[in-house]
């Protein structure tokens, strides 16, 4: 990265870079604080227990299906 170094007497006050380094360092960074909070979240204790990804789209609408009910067993699970 090549960068332009502004001077206001004899400080060194801003830093001028190509346009492309600025996008790229500004999805650097958003990738480093969405890793931050993936971390975070992942050490909450009430985020230990997951749930699949049907029961999580039926929830949010996003399907026809009701969620299951984990805890309930299933003619399957019975069976089993």
């Amino acid at each position: 990265m090549k960068a332009q170094i502004i001077e206001n007497h004899g400080k060194k006050e801003f830093a001028v870079i190509p346009y492309k380094d600025y996008l790229r360092m500004q999805e650097e960074l958003e990738d480093y604080h969405d890793l931050r909070e993936l971390r975070k979240a992942k050490g909450d204790s009430k985020n230990k227990q997951g749930r699949s990804f049907d029961v999580v789209a039926a929830e949010l609408g996003l399907t026809q299906k009701k969620p299951n009910n984990p805890l309930k067993p299933t003619a399957k699970s019975a069976a089993a």
